[in-house]
């Protein structure tokens, strides 16, 4: 049995008590010397002092053990790139920060990602524009931020959403009709067939909502079920989005919506039938899609939030990319790591996707560190409904790691204990530690590049000091 070595987060549970070594080792009924030498990592915690903390604190035991901090250690990595390249911090030290001290990892993150902000200003102003005016991160991309901090699961918005849903009878072909009876009935909101180019609008003068004509009844239950959560947990939204968000700002408008969206998922499919739905279907999307009669993308990000605490589900990453490569979705429950400043790996099978458009591509893909991932990969396309109108079309990528894959149908027939049957992707080229790749579309950042007018390397980027 593996000991678990967790001091920084004990003496942070001990601060935010505001208790003394002396009163928290009364509690537990040992000497303050032994909890000294725990909150220092000289000892482990004991299943004893486990037991003891969880009921005195009421917190999970997973609360103390061992993190899973690849996503941490490469956001780090990414952001210090230039300072491992000088040499002036290690790869390895990152990873002890990390593991030790998150907190501290998070501050430096966010000291990074401000740095990085200043940094565009300024060079806004070089440029000849007003460094006021220089973009910074866009709210689209701090509500990414949001969800990525919480893993992609809100457990209160979760529990809420379940409960609402066994008060109104959510059962699979009675969604709408459930839904609809709600909103006449507890709010007096009728519903009207939307004829323009929206594909909703809710009047709060008339109390309408107008759904377009053209949508799916998965579609239109979801939208419902996201307007029921805007009147019904008003109060609830504002107070999460504030967690984060200045009020009044565009960040916390959005934050509202995507706190709502959530619910309504989480409303449509309830937490405890869909997770044992999953484990039944053993992960097969295209039967879940079938017994809840909602499309693809939505069944995929649900499963991207099964992790609540003594129920969780597989861990898994969702991603939603253009052909461009552009992500206009990214959220993880692992520790798959999105790159911040690049674009993805063109090794990933979600680009294969767009060739076989309604075919599951699966794949093994491993990471520079070695952790390895199975990936799922399909294309979806939305029309607009008229001749000739252009659509639009994405790759949806549902990933998880190696160890939780064969719980999947989709690993069934893989070998999932050789290394030699993974593709090996990156982070994005950028910051993409596989200088011998041939698919490398930028130098990686802070690596100076082997430049010789009388040599061509198959690997469009050569390094200094790496062989011919």
């Amino acid at each position: 049995m593996s000991k678990t070595y967790a001091g920084a987060r004990l003496r942070r549970l001990r601060e935010e008590r505001r208790m003394n070594q002396a009163e928290l080792a009364r509690v537990l009924g040992i000497s303050p010397s032994y909890l000294n030498q725990m909150e220092h990592d000289s000892r482990p915690l004991t299943v004893p002092v486990l037991l003891r903390l969880t009921e005195a604190f009421g917190v999970d035991p997973g609360f103390f053990s061992e993190r899973d901090t690849t996503r941490l250690v490469a956001d780090l990595r990414e952001t210090l790139a230039g300072e491992i390249t000088e040499a002036r911090v290690s790869p390895n030290e990152l990873a002890e920060l990390a593991s030790r001290m998150p907190a501290v990892a998070n501050v430096l993150l966010d000291l990074g990602r401000r740095n990085q902000l200043l940094a565009e200003r300024l060079t806004g102003t070089v440029d000849g524009r007003d460094g006021e005016d220089a973009m910074p991160r866009s709210p689209h991309e701090e509500i990414r931020d949001f969800f990525y901090r919480r893993q992609n699961y809100l457990h209160d918005t979760d529990l809420a959403a379940e409960q609402l849903a066994g008060e109104i009878g959510i059962r699979p072909g009675e969604v709408v009709g459930a839904l609809t009876v709600r909103l006449a009935d507890t709010h007096g909101v009728r519903l009207a067939t939307e004829t323009g180019d929206r594909l909703h609008h809710y009047d709060e003068a008339t109390r309408t909502l107008h759904l377009a004509a053209r949508m799916r009844p998965g579609r239109r239950a979801f939208r419902m079920a996201t307007q029921l959560a805007l009147l019904e947990y008003a109060d609830e939204l504002e107070r999460q989005a504030a967690e984060d968000f200045p009020g009044g700002s565009p960040a916390h408008a959005l934050g509202r919506i995507g706190i709502a969206n959530y619910f309504a998922a989480a409303l449509i499919l309830p937490y405890t039938t869909f997770h044992a739905a999953a484990e039944e279907a053993r992960y097969d999307i295209e039967r879940l899609t079938d017994r809840y009669g909602l499309g693809y993308e939505t069944v995929c990000h649900r499963l991207s939030t099964l992790q609540r605490p003594r129920l969780r589900g597989v861990p898994f990453s969702f991603v939603r990319v253009d052909r461009a490569g552009n992500l206009s979705k990214r959220q993880s429950a692992t520790g798959f790591h999105f790159s911040r400043a690049g674009g993805t790996c063109p090794l990933w099978n979600v680009y294969e996707a767009f060739a076989a458009p309604g075919r599951i591509h699966v794949q093994i893909a491993e990471m520079p560190d070695g952790q390895r991932y199975l990936w799922t990969a399909r294309a979806i396309t939305r029309h607009r409904g008229g001749w000739g109108e252009p659509g639009k079309t994405f790759a949806i990528g549902l990933g998880c790691e190696i160890r939780h894959a064969h719980r999947l149908v989709y690993s069934d027939g893989l070998d999932l204990t050789s290394t030699s049957a993974a593709t090996p992707i990156g982070m994005g080229c950028r910051v993409c530690e596989r200088l011998d790749c041939p698919q490398r579309a930028a130098p990686p950042l802070g690596r100076p590049l082997r430049i010789d007018q009388n040599t061509s390397t198959f690997v469009p980027y050569p390094v200094a000091g790496s062989p011919e």
